[in-house]
Order: C-alpha cells, then sequence, then structure tokens
C-alpha cells in the first residue's frame, strides 16, 4: 500500500480528518518507518535524543511507582493506543488509574488517564497541535508537555474537551484530575542534569 508519510504537520492544523484509518495503520509493512496516525495522516517519529530518553524514563519511574502503589498502570513508547478509528498514537509515557486498566488489551484501546509528550524539534509543533487537539477531544483527562530545552512542564487538565492549564504550587505538582499523582519538579530537572552529566 503507498502512503503519504508526513514529518511535520501542516502550519495551520487542518480542519478536516485525512484519508488513512486503523486499518490502514494496521496494514503498514515492518519495513515502513515507526510512525503514528494522528486524525488520519501519518506523522514519521524522528529518532529521539538522549535528553528526550532520559527525561522519559525518568517520569515513567516517578509514574511506575505510584502505579505499584495504586494499581494502575505506566507504560513508554513504542506502544499503540487507539484513541479513534483515524488516531493511534504513540505517547512518550501512559498512566492508566487502577479503575480504567480494561482498557489494556493487546494495545491500549481508548483514553490512558494521563499522557506525557516530551519535545524535539522534530514533534514540538504536533505535540502541541494536533496532539492536543485529540487527546482533549479523546478524554484524556491529563496531559504534561515536556520541554527539555526550558525544563519546563505544561500541566494540561481536561475540561469539557479542551485543556486549561493547572499551575504547580511551589515545588510539586499534584495533578488535580489524579490526586494520586505528585511530581517533585526540582528533583526530576536535577537527576535528568545529574545523569548526562
Amino acid at each position: 500500500m503507498a502512503v503519504a508519510f508526513l514529518t511535520e504537520p501542516p502550519l495551520a492544523p487542518p480542519a478536516d480528518v485525512g484519508p488513512y484509518r486503523r486499518r490502514d495503520y494496521e496494514a503498514l509493512g515492518e519495513d515502513e518507518p515507526r510512525c503514528e496516525l494522528i486524525l488520519g495522516r501519518f506523522y514519521v517519529s524522528p529518532s529521539p535524543s538522549p535528553l528526550h530518553q532520559l527525561l522519559v524514563t525518568l517520569i515513567w519511574q516517578r509514574l511506575h511507582a505510584i502505579a505499584r502503589k495504586t494499581g494502575g498502570l505506566a507504560l513508554v513508547a513504542p506502544l499503540d493506543v487507539t484513541l479513534a478509528a483515524h488516531s493511534v498514537v504513540q505517547p512518550d509515557v501512559i498512566y492508566i488509574s487502577a479503575g480504567r486498566r480494561g482498557i489494556v488489551r493487546g494495545s491500549i484501546e481508548g483514553a490512558p488517564d494521563l499522557v506525557v509528550e516530551v519535545l524535539s524539534a522534530g514533534t514540538a509543533r504536533r505535540d502541541r497541535g494536533e496532539k492536543l487537539r485529540l487527546y482533549g477531544e479523546s478524554d484524556v483527562r491529563e496531559y504534561w508537555v515536556v520541554d527539555p530545552e526550558e525544563r519546563q512542564i505544561e500541566f494540561l487538565v481536561n475540561d469539557a474537551g479542551r485543556y486549561v492549564v493547572s499551575v504547580p504550587s511551589g515545588a510539586e505538582y499534584r495533578s488535580l484530575a489524579l490526586p494520586e499523582i505528585a511530581l517533585d519538579l526540582p528533583g526530576l530537572w536535577r537527576e535528568a542534569a545529574e545523569s548526562l552529566g
């Protein structure tokens, strides 16, 4: 099957859904590049940087520790998350609360409670554009956008399909949507800096 792969989203997100569906995604051969199906269009994911992967690992470790205590589940990409017939994505980090573990099958079928995307030059516009819209409309309760260069995390909480910013009070972020989740921000950035020396 000949498909069009995009490396960058358009400057203005399209108003319509593209032509591809989950069946097209599942029909891709192993020789095709790693990609995601977002709102009916295929996007190639570039290879991440060491800092990107380190932050993914550190955030996953923290969420995994919480999940072990609460019966939830924390996972990392690449792992398919089907949000609609037109969208199969691979968020960098995924958190599913104990009560929603039923969405985990051969892949994840439905919206996780929390998704984390660590920005890179090749994905920043997509993470803040198409994926922001998709995650909001798909009822992902919380979305973290991690900017490694600025050492900043945007904590976004879903409010009826649109995200509102949740600002940490002090050095710790405590989720309003998922009360079991807390993140020590200075500790995260300190460990990342120490690890890369």
